[in-house]
């Protein structure tokens, strides 16, 4: 494939947002991006910001003319843990039909799509790109770029590829995305580690409590979250909602998980489980003394990281204070608790029968042969909810990934039959938009 050289090329920048010493990085894969849009005739802007820059570039081609903003991230994961990579994660390699490196899929890989798919496209569309260094710690500065620029956003449709196909060689279109609401918790026991022969007994053991704390935060049975005012808010889906949802497979969900049942909250199917229930997992914890053999000493601090995804109409914010009011009332005598807000992004719903919708269904039974799916997502693109409150306009979330592209984890890939059909899905969108319009 022709665009597979430079998509190597942008795959190589190791451009982990979260890592300080790679900030340089950071920055090199936005003014390589830049450059490769200037070639496509885009004017760009970098803007900077606190910690890592956003790159607008357009491409006005007729005033009047149907706009399209496309919206993506250069950022990715860290690539720990490091020895479980088959292949070296910013050594992008190419094998059995599937491109696997950091970013390959979230989100490098479905963004150049986007950026492949205007190569000699003669439709008259306007083309924007908003593409940001700060998706995977939460996009902290780009709500605020977003509500300062709607003049220099306007567009008559906003084009995301952040995401997944609901399965392989199933085109599909998300209209619906779970908002996130990220802690970090920290227990203090007493003022040093201490020797557990001589002090226990006596002295508070953090790692205990949080022990404690984390049983009280789901129902074990259940499943329920037993944070009191969680639900408030959730809206369940409608019966037509439900009718326009693909069945699941769910022993082939077990076989992939390796997993022999589907835990989750009581009462629902594990897709309403996936896409339209909250949910509260830890997702690390730490204290005492993890090295080889033995050391006998309590921990003077011990700290967990909780993600809670949140659907419509929960409040990130409203969350967050739930949260921590309740793990402050739980805390047992002779601890200090401590709650950090590390991060989060409202959830949100799209029309998913709207005109560019619509558009876009078309394209994509075209290129593939048979019609697309509609799903929600279980995940998180913090700024696509601000980019529906402040520009007003209809968005379509195009996933061109699959759930076993390993986000986040050891041997990301890419199917490259997708990165294919996924370009030539774009460039009919494109083409039908300057046909027809909205």
């Amino acid at each position: 494939m022709k665009v597979l050289e430079p998509l190597l090329e942008f795959l190589s920048i190791p451009s982990v947002s979260t890592d300080p010493a790679r900030k340089g990085e950071v920055r090199r894969a936005a003014l390589w991006l830049g450059e490769r849009l200037k070639a496509l005739g885009f004017a760009t802007e970098l803007h900077e910001t606190p910690l890592h820059p956003i790159l607008y570039a357009e491409r006005i081609v007729e005033e009047g003319a149907p706009t399209v903003l496309v919206y993506g991230h250069y950022d990715v994961q860290p690539e720990d843990p490091l020895e479980l990579w088959e292949t070296p994660p910013f050594a992008p390699v190419v094998k059995d039909g599937r491109l696997y490196a950091r970013g390959a899929s979230d989100d490098k890989g479905q963004l150049w799509a986007h950026v492949a798919a205007l190569e000699g496209l003669s439709a008259r569309v306007n083309v924007k790109f908003l593409v940001e260094g700060e998706e995977e710690i939460g996009s902290p500065h780009l709500p605020a770029f977003v509500r300062e620029n709607r003049e220099k956003l306007r567009a008559d449709v906003v084009l995301i590829s952040d995401g997944a196909m609901f399965a392989p060689h199933t085109p599909t279109l998300t209209y619906g995305l779970r908002g996130l609401c990220y802690l970090e918790v920290h227990l203090k026991g007493a003022r040093r580690d201490l020797h557990s022969g001589a002090f226990g007994g006596v002295a508070p053991n953090p790692i205990q409590a949080l022990g404690w704390l984390l049983a009280r935060l789901k129902d074990e049975r259940t499943g329920k979250i037993l944070i009191p005012g969680f639900y408030e808010g959730v809206r369940p889906p409608s019966e037509e909602e439900r009718r326009l949802w693909p069945s699941l497979d769910e022993e082939a969900l077990k076989r992939e998980l390796g997993v022999e049942v589907l835990p989750g909250e009581e009462g629902y199917s594990p897709l309403e489980r996936l896409w339209a229930r909250p949910t509260l997992d830890p997702n690390g914890i730490w204290g005492g003394y993890q090295g080889e053999g033995s050391k006998t000493v309590i921990p003077a601090e011990a700290g967990m990281k909780l993600s809670m995804r949140l659907v419509p109409d929960q409040d990130p914010e409203a969350v967050a204070d739930l949260a921590e009011a309740y793990l402050k009332a739980l805390c047992p005598p002779g601890y200090q608790l401590a709650v950090k807000r590390l991060h989060g992004g409202k959830p949100v719903l799209t029309d998913p029968h709207s005109p560019p919708m619509r558009l876009m269904a078309r394209a994509l039974e075209e290129v593939w042969g048979r019609p697309p799916v509609y799903t929600r997502e279980g995940g998180t693109i913090p700024v696509v909810a601000e980019l529906k409150e402040a520009l007003g306009v209809p968005i379509v979330l195009l996933g061109l990934g699959l759930p076993d592209d390993n986000l986040h984890a050891p041997n990301e890939k890419l199917d490259l039959v997708n990165l294919e059909k996924g370009i030539a899905a774009i460039r009919r969108f494109h083409e039908l938009l300057a046909q027809e319009g909205l």
